[in-house]
């Protein structure tokens, strides 16, 4: 496996942590109607965060811990909110997975295929609409990724950042 491989597992398991920590605070505001799948797929990344330290490991890194807290891409008062906030979750996982994806091969390359199929169906159950190609961020003419803004002004899809690079890019925190 290639260096370029340990480095999107770490950006994958550093995303889990973020979707791990933000389903916690989506969970909590979310709806009592939607409250199971919120449940879910808290389970659901909390299960892929934990097979993600075990890939890490395997390749030969040491995995990247969670921070303590996240800064979250907006103020989350409301069940709305906590429904934008979960579709946001599932788009950033299903961009580094798509990254995971591009940069392995055998087993765990089904095993990121799988888990950005599962965020793209989550985003989707969250938001009620679907993006064409997830995880697949518009590309520059040179390849590099660009930001996509979206209907709250905020970042998503592979501009958008998770885990610890996320706390300087906002300054909300619940």
């Amino acid at each position: 496996m290639s260096d370029g491989t340990l480095r999107a597992a770490q950006a994958a398991l550093a995303a889990e942590h973020a979707a791990v920590y933000g389903y916690g605070v989506a969970g909590a505001r979310v709806a009592a109607g939607r409250r199971a799948e919120a449940t879910a797929a808290y389970h659901a990344h909390r299960a892929r965060r934990d097979a993600l330290v075990r890939t890490v490991r395997d390749l030969g890194g040491e995995p990247v811990a969670a921070d303590p807290a996240y800064a979250l891409p907006f103020a989350v008062p409301d069940a709305a909110a906590a429904v934008r906030l979960a579709a946001v979750l599932e788009d950033r996982v299903a961009d580094v997975y798509s990254d995971l994806v591009r940069a392995c091969e055998g087993p765990l390359r089904r095993s990121a295929a799988d888990s950005l199929r599962e965020a793209a169906v989550r985003a989707v159950r969250w938001r009620g609409s679907g993006v064409p190609f997830p995880g697949l961020a518009e590309r520059a003419a040179d390849g590099s990724r660009t930001d996509v803004t979206d209907e709250t002004g905020g970042t998503t899809g592979a501009g958008a950042k998770a885990g610890s690079d996320a706390k300087d890019r906002t300054g909300a925190t619940h």
